[in-house]
């Protein structure tokens, strides 16, 4: 699965725990988006940045249920 960007709905699936990954920005209240948290998903985050003339980290929060918060920063 791609990364599907934050909206109502992806964000009620979130709710629902149909993903297993936040992405979030540390500058914005609003998640980026929401993804499965393969090796590719991380890959199309550093691909995007990479296409845009930035490179980013990616700090990884592990929740109490399992599923992960990624929080995206511009190195």
């Amino acid at each position: 699965m791609t990364i599907q960007p934050h909206n109502n709905q992806t964000q009620t699936q979130w709710d629902r725990g149909n993903f297993q990954v936040m992405i979030k920005s540390p500058t914005s209240p609003n998640p980026i988006g929401f993804c499965d948290g393969d090796k590719a998903d991380e890959n199309q985050i550093h691909e995007r940045a990479a296409r845009e003339g930035a490179e980013v980290t990616i700090d990884k929060k592990l929740l109490k249920t399992g599923r992960e918060i990624w929080t995206v920063h511009t190195v």
